[in-house]
């Protein structure tokens, strides 16, 4: 696996993933917190913001292209700080690292809230007792999925994260299945009409959408780490295709089965009395377990090659224990499951996922096709600057002002 340095080594022909297993790792990127918080993002926008939700998914699978067209450009671009830095110098870099490990980092954070949250709603009388400190309630349950992930965050292959991934895309199936049971069998019925638009609620919407497809930060890593890099935009079509597929799916029944009583993530209202319920539950457990390692996993390895540590296995180890340590500590500060995911998608993956690939894009791009063919991809992403732009504006402003309200 690459690291997020200069001199970081390619990894060997060994490491290389599969078409398979760059597809497991792939849909574990885009798919998972987003599962629970999608049908809460419709109940905010109303069903026409559906199209905004198309629209973001076409437009994140582009720029996922245009990656790895600037990773394509050069030999020397490996990373995702590599693409700004041949596009920009080094003031690229710095701004393309700064975005992407702090959208990463709060992914990361997300990961814990969610564990705590729904751990919690199961549990809610749990309480743990750590020395002469009492823990209780979703602080607790913070701290003891902190604990859980930690030694996945020490593995640094791709091959073996792809065998944590494939659990992880195992669990979004059974989380649908589970959210879909309720609403058949278990007397909750898919009655609510909801609103056809809501435009005060729009900025969330399109926030929330927005961090659904925020794989961009890794797929350099993943590009990088298959056997067959011409495949990729093969493998780029199947994990859009079925991640658009899931999120919709389980956005439209959660709607119809809660309307506008919707929380943050779907399973807090499931109701806790359900076996169906439970199991959807517990595997909304598993998702953050199995992805928190491939998002911390580029963080980590930057940290590691400006400490000069790549080589030291203990030093490695230590290094992503203290960065796992810092996403626990502000989960605990931060516990706002809803405001702090609109704030990760709006001005973080909307800014990586749309703003950085077309403006990196658009610097490094050599002579394509014919003129015309180069206008054209121009616009587009000209277009995709101006779209991302007011995602990040808009939907910012509403998450920071939600996130003040509650502290």
């Amino acid at each position: 696996m690459d690291g997020s340095t200069d001199n970081s080594d390619p990894p060997p022909p060994s490491d290389k993933t599969s078409f398979l297993k760059t597809c497991f790792n792939g849909i574990n990127s885009l798919s998972g917190v987003g599962l629970l918080s999608l049908p809460y993002a419709l109940s905010q926008g109303g069903w026409l913001s559906l199209i905004v939700f198309l629209a973001i998914a076409a437009i994140s699978f582009y720029t996922g292209i245009l990656l790895q067209r600037c990773i394509d450009s050069s030999s020397l671009v490996d990373t995702y700080p590599d693409i700004g830095a041949h596009a920009f110098g080094r003031r690229g870099r710095v701004i393309v690292a700064a975005f992407m490990y702090l959208e990463l980092y709060l992914v990361a954070i997300d990961f814990l809230i969610l564990e705590g949250d729904n751990l919690h709603k199961l549990f809610p009388a749990a309480s743990f007792r750590l020395g002469a400190l009492h823990v209780r309630g979703k602080q607790a349950f913070v701290l003891a999925a902190t604990l859980v992930v930690l030694p996945t965050t020490w593995f640094s292959s791709l091959n073996v994260l792809a065998y944590v991934a494939a659990g992880g895309s195992l669990a979004s199936v059974v989380l649908i299945a589970g959210v879909l049971w309720v609403g058949v069998f278990d007397g909750v019925g898919f009655h609510e009409t909801g609103r056809l638009v809501h435009w005060a609620g729009m900025p969330s919407a399109m926030s929330l959408y927005s961090f659904c497809f925020s794989g961009h930060a890794v797929f350099p890593m993943i590009y990088t780490g298959m056997k067959d890099r011409k495949r990729f935009p093969a493998v780029l079509s199947v994990c859009f295709t079925l991640s658009t597929l899931s999120y919709g799916f389980i956005g439209v029944i959660g709607y119809l089965m809660y309307g506008d009583m919707l929380q943050s993530q779907i399973t807090l209202n499931l109701p806790s009395t359900s076996v169906a319920a439970k199991v959807a539950i517990y595997t909304t457990l598993v998702n953050p377990l199995t992805g928190y390692a491939l998002l911390v996993a580029p963080v980590a390895e930057a940290a590691e090659g400006a400490l000069g540590v790549s080589k030291s296995t203990p030093l490695r180890a230590l290094v992503r224990t203290g960065l796992v340590a810092g996403t626990a500590v502000v989960a605990l500060a931060v516990p706002f499951f809803a405001e702090v995911v609109g704030l990760t998608g709006a001005l973080l993956s909307c800014t990586v996922t749309m703003l950085l690939p077309c403006v990196c894009y658009l610097k490094v791009r050599s002579k394509i096709g014919g003129a015309t063919a180069m206008r054209l991809e121009t616009a587009a992403c000209l277009a995709i600057v101006a779209v991302g732009a007011t995602i990040v504006g808009l939907g910012t402003y509403s998450s920071v002002k939600q996130i003040v309200r509650r502290l």
